[in-house]
């Protein structure tokens, strides 16, 4: 099997017997090489299907234009919209985005982290993978001297700016809903509490029981990776319990759907006898019967104010970051889940 070597403008030079200099500077269109030069540069390269090396003139120039952009998964609306309007408003100011995910891994993430470093990228903008603990590669972005900004899942520790929405007041006003609802024994499916996000969910959940007299029943709070799957087994789990909930949230729509299939193969009475809260407002929890009771994280100003946040810093001539947060407001979107006064 033969595999062609790649173009280089060695190659173009030799065609047009130019010097190597010459070809490098008409294909950046430099004013010291006339008109004709360049167009015949041009059709050389495109009749040898030159490609050029991106990471070399990142090396040249020190700017690669280049964002690197990376998420836990993109199959979830949330993320998937974030990332759109980054790269929405990162193009028109002549950037575009490299794109990876973690899928929840921490050895993923590292890798990905050092991809995008080798690549030159000009930022980073992430968000964290659940089993991410150790902030070491997080900070190995920082000692480089490239923008770090975190958007949903990231860490005070890491002194750099963060856009997301108040979780701990988010689970509040879930619990508020579910209360003004008549339920008095509300379950949570949560997240593991060492991601800053989930943990700040279980407090507000925790505090809100609280603040209207309910039990804390450890029985009812669940730790989870709050898949589809981790939604059907902890729903199970919380239906063999002796005194069963009368009310579900889980932290994230992908829970509240696995929990929401177990419901409705039990035959049990959706929301008035078990309401359910979901976490994300994914398109689906509209879909879906009976349709899921959501938070709203306003994900494309996420995604906006995260790429805008970066192209402050390309106005800088030193990085130097803190911790600066941009909180967004969520907002509760009820439906048939959990709306029981409109059943009733």
């Amino acid at each position: 099997m033969n595999i062609k070597r790649k173009t280089t403008i060695k190659d173009i030079a030799n065609v047009l017997n130019i010097s190597t200099a010459a070809v490098s500077k008409a294909l950046n269109d430099d004013s010291r090489i006339s008109e004709k030069t360049k167009q015949a540069v041009r059709q050389v390269a495109k009749n040898l299907n030159y490609q050029p090396n991106h990471l070399a003139s990142a090396l040249r120039k020190g700017k690669s234009n280049l964002v690197g952009v990376i998420v836990p998964r993109t199959n979830s609306h949330f993320f998937s919209s974030v990332i759109q309007k980054i790269e929405e408003v990162l193009n028109k100011e002549g950037y575009n985005i490299i794109m990876t995910q973690s899928s929840e891994s921490y050895k993923k993430e590292c890798n990905n982290i050092d991809t995008l470093l080798f690549t030159q990228v000009d930022g980073i903008i992430a968000s964290m993978a659940n089993e991410t603990i150790d902030l070491a590669y997080y900070e190995k972005i920082k000692s480089k001297g490239i923008p770090l900004i975190l958007f949903d899942r990231g860490e005070n520790d890491l002194n750099v700016d963060y856009i997301g929405i108040n979780d701990y007041d988010s689970s509040q006003m879930i619990v508020e809903h579910l209360v003004k609802q008549g339920c008095k024994r509300i379950a949570h499916i949560g997240g593991y509490r060492h991601t800053r996000i989930f943990n700040n969910r279980i407090r507000g959940y925790i505090d809100a029981l609280k603040k209207h007299n309910l039990p804390l029943d450890n029985e009812l709070l669940i730790e989870s990776s709050l898949t589809i799957e981790d939604g059907r087994k902890k729903m199970t789990q919380l239906l063999n319990l002796k005194t069963k909930p009368d009310a579900v949230y889980a932290a994230s729509d992908y829970a509240a759907l696995g929990a929401l299939q177990i419901l409705n193969e039990q035959n049990i009475n959706i929301p008035h006898d078990m309401a359910l809260v979901g976490f994300g407002n994914e398109p689906f929890t509209s879909m879906v019967t009976p349709s899921i009771t959501s938070v709203n994280q306003h994900s494309e100003e996420i995604g906006k104010q995260a790429a805008l946040k970066f192209l402050e810093y390309t106005k800088e001539p030193v990085i130097k970051q803190s911790l600066n947060k941009i909180i967004l407001n969520a907002e509760l979107v009820v439906r048939d889940s959990s709306n029981i006064a409109k059943v009733e």
